[in-house]
Formats: structure tokens, C-alpha cells, sequence
């Protein structure tokens, strides 16, 4: 909206507000000192004390002229000064001794109360503000801004960690230059995906629900995005899913179970004793049920290592040291001595008895892996872990057979050990993921075999 400029006056002058008060009051004293002047010369006949006269008149008239502008434009020059420190943001400065009554005082009360005005809405916009940036900063969800030339202006750490960018690099850079120009015209509600650029990281796409608006900041529109990790809320609906199928399954087949093994005890206990002699029928029905209460009780520990996973506790998080956790672990292996390669010191935010049942887990793979590769002249497993500025990523490095099928990695009762249960990796994944951190395997890329690799969230204040 064009804005209306009001005029001051209806003088068309260009005369400074000052001269024309100047040249008002001269031309208001010239006829007074005239005709006093020519009075005196009438009454004294004298051109010398007319002229006297007309002199001493005029410096009067010049000293009371000072005063009376100065009383007239030092109040003007006070609010002169009061609205100039409002367009320099300082509310400190206000128009004292103003009452209701005249046109100054009016206005200077009027600008006073102006200046109480913004500065309330100073402080207002300024808590605002503040509280924004806060809650930027403790959304885990990425948050990015780009301007109306498609520049990125604004980017919280959550962005940053998830795209891989770094704030006094980023901003005031275009979004092709970001490669960040399919996200930047991602519809809203649509999905973005990218690739873990990290070296030595698995290559895993992530999904992104991208939700966009549009706002201004000093007039100029800026197209406001927020990510939502999809995967994170597709794992958590998945193991819930998983964890319905197996209580309903244990439900069913405990039920079924419970009777067979006590059916067939009693049939056992009512059969004659068994002995050397004991021949034809009679055998083949001890033997058939000890198989029947057998395979019960076994189909019963089977069941009951699955309910692991829908009792899961929440974990008891405490501080604690990576690399003695690691120690600990490592020292638990006998079949193979595990190389542990040194790293940086990290603390975890971290429940003890899961993380490290977990990293037991990841370890006990990885060594089976490398034992059973035949291939393999010296079975290895490394252990190295480094540190970004919000992650502790762990890697466990095989060189076994590598992975056949990594799709089913993480789907409860799939396994490729002919004793396996199908759920240690399952249960890492559910604890890393209570840990807000995530479990990933993928083959190594120059050697055989695979490396299992844990992210997981460093403590603030290490």
C-alpha cells in the first residue's frame, strides 16, 4: 500500500522552517521600529537620535526575537530527538514536562506514549523471537528457510546433521549450489529422499515428509520447509505390528501347547516303566511322547525368546564411556580375539544392560560370520568408532561371507543360521531405536564380509 504523505502547511516556500520564522518576525518588526524612529525624528528634529533610536530598537526587538524562536523550536527540536532515537530503537529517551492543554504538550505526550507502544512491542517481538530460536534448536525435525531467490536463510542443527550441512557454510548459499533444489520444490506433504553421503557409512536413502509454507521477513516471501523422517514412524508402526502378530501367536499356540505336554506326561507316567525288556508298542509310545513333551517344551523356550520383544523396558538412561563399554564386550568374546582400534572419548546418554546386550548381539553375528567363512585365511572382526558433532557412529567390520539378503535383516523369525532364532538383530534395532540412534549392516565395499554400523546420540554435555 502506498503511503500518504500529509502537508504541513499550504505555503509552497522552500524557505526551512526556521528562515521563515525569521523572515515573520523581521517583517512583524520593521514597520514598529520604522514608525518609532520617525516619531523621534518628528518630536526631536534630530536624524541622529532617530537613528539611535531605531538602532537600540532593533537590538531589543533582535534579543526578544532569540528568546521567543529558541522557546518556540527547542521543544520541536526535543521531539525532533525523541523520534529519531525511535527509528534507532531506543525507547529510552522521552519528552518531559508535556501536559494536556496545548498543541506541544499534545504531541509530545502523544509521541511518549508512542514510544512506551513500540517499546512493548519491542520486547514482545524480542521474546518471540527468542522463544523461536529455542524451540528451532530443540526440534529434533529439520527446519530450513529459503528466501524468494532461493537462498537458504534460516537452518536449525537438526538440518544440519540430517543433510550434512554446516551453518557458517550454508547460509546465504543458493539451493543449487546446496544441491538441495529438489527439496526446495518438493510439493507440500510430499517426499524427499537423500543418501548418507559420509564416507565409509552405509549408502542408505532416507525418506522425508516434507511440509512447506510461506512467510514474510521484511516483506520478502521466504518458503519455510520441515522435515518428518518417515522411516523412523514406518520402524515404529512395524514393530508395534510385530509385536501384536507375536503376543497373539504366543496367546494361540501357549494354549495349545500347555495341554499337549501335559497330555502327554500323563500318558508317559501311565505307560509301564521302561526297561531292557520293554519291546514293540509300549516302546514306540514312551519314545513318542518323550518327543511330543520334548518338542512342547522346546516350541515353549521358542515362544518365550520372541516375548522379548514386546517386553522390552524403557531404557534407564545414564552417562557412561563408549570405550569402556566396548572393553566390556569385547573381553565377553572367546571365540576370537576381536581387534579394537582406538577412538575419541565419547559419553553416552545410555541404558548399560542394553546397549550392551545390543552391541553383544552385532558382535556375536559378526564373529560367526567370520568363523564360518571358509574362504577366509585368518577370520577377523574389527571394532572402530569416531564421533560427529551430535552422533557416536559405531562400526563392527567382518570378513565372513557378507550379506545375502539384506532386505530381511530386521524381520522377526527370519534367519539364515540353522539354529538361529531371528531375533538379535531385531532387538538391537529395537533398543538402538529406544536410544534414538539406528542399526544399520551393509557389505564392505573393497574386502569380504560386512560391517554392522550404530548411530547414537552423544550427551550435550561431553
Amino acid at each position: 500500500m502506498r503511503r500518504q504523505r500529509l502537508a504541513l502547511g499550504t505555503t509552497h516556500r522552500r524557505l526551512k522552517y526556521e528562515q521563515r520564522i525569521r523572515i515573520w518576525l523581521a517583517v512583524l518588526a520593521l514597520p514598529t521600529i520604522f514608525c518609532a524612529g520617525l516619531l523621534v525624528y518628528k518630536q526631536s528634529g534630530s536624524v541622529a537620535i532617530a537613528i539611535v533610536t531605531i538602532l537600540g530598537l532593533a537590538i531589543a526587538w533582535a534579543i526578544v526575537a532569540v528568546y521567543f524562536f529558541e522557546q518556540l523550536t527547542r521543544p520541536l527540536q526535543t521531539l525532533a530527538n525523541v523520534v529519531s532515537a525511535l527509528r534507532e530503537d531506543d525507547f529510552s529517551f522521552r519528552a518531559r514536562g508535556a501536559r494536556r492543554g496545548d498543541s506541544l504538550g499534545d504531541l509530545a505526550l502523544e509521541i511518549n506514549a508512542l514510544a512506551g507502544t513500540l517499546q512493548g512491542q519491542r520486547t514482545a517481538a524480542h521474546d518471540a523471537l527468542t522463544l523461536v530460536e529455542r524451540v528451532m534448536t530443540s526440534m529434533q525435525s529439520p527446519v530450513l528457510a529459503f528466501d524468494d531467490a532461493g537462498y537458504l536463510r534460516l537452518l536449525n542443527p537438526a538440518a544440519e546433521a540430517a543433510l550434512h550441512l554446516q551453518r557458517n557454510h550454508s547460509l546465504g548459499r543458493s539451493a543449487t549450489d546446496l544441491d538441495l533444489t529438489t527439496l526446495l520444490h518438493a510439493e507440500d506433504e510430499g517426499l524427499y529422499s537423500n543418501l548418507n553421503p559420509e564416507p565409509g557409512t552405509a549408502p542408505v536413502s532416507i525418506r522425508w515428509s516434507v511440509r512447506r509454507t510461506i512467510f514474510r521477513l521484511q516483506g520478502v516471501p521466504h518458503t519455510l520447509l520441515v522435515l518428518s523422517d518417515i522411516a523412523a514412524a514406518l520402524r515404529e508402526e512395524e514393530r508395534l505390528a510385530w509385536q501384536r502378530l507375536i503376543r497373539v501367536l504366543s496367546h494361540e499356540i501357549n494354549n495349545s501347547l500347555t495341554p499337549i505336554k501335559s497330555i502327554a506326561g500323563s500318558l508317559r507316567t501311565r505307560l509301564p516303566s521302561l526297561s531292557s525288556t520293554t519291546t514293540g508298542i509300549e516302546a514306540d509310545l514312551h519314545r513318542g511322547l518323550a518327543v511330543i513333551e520334548e518338542r512342547a517344551a522346546a516350541l515353549n523356550r521358542f515362544l518365550q525368546a520372541y516375548q522379548q520383544l514386546t517386553r522390552l523396558p524403557a531404557p534407564q538412561l545414564q552417562l557412561l564411556s563408549l570405550e569402556l563399554l566396548l572393553e566390556q564386550v569385547v573381553h565377553l568374546e572367546t571365540r576370537l580375539s576381536v581387534e579394537l582400534q582406538p577412538g575419541p572419548p565419547i559419553r553416552l546418554l545410555a541404558d548399560p544392560d542394553q546397549l550392551q546386550q545390543l552391541l553383544i548381539n552385532l558382535l556375536r553375528n559378526a564373529v560367526e560370520a567370520a568363523l564360518s567363512a571358509e574362504h577366509a585365511a585368518v577370520p577377523q572382526v574389527v571394532i572402530t568408532w569416531s564421533a560427529t558433532a551430535t552422533q557416536a557412529i559405531l562400526h563392527i567390520r567382518d570378513n565372513g561371507l557378507g550379506l545375502m539378503n539384506p532386505a530381511n535383516l530386521f524381520v522377526p523369525f527370519y534367519t539364515t543360521k540353522p539354529e538361529g532364532s531371528g531375533i538379535g538383530l531385531v532387538l538391537a534395532q529395537q533398543i538402538a531405536t529406544a536410544h534414538k540412534g539406528s542399526v544399520t549392516l551393509f557389505n564392505n565395499s573393497d574386502t569380504p564380509g560386512c560391517t554392522a554400523e550404530l548411530r547414537l546420540p552423544i550427551d550435550e554435555r561431553s
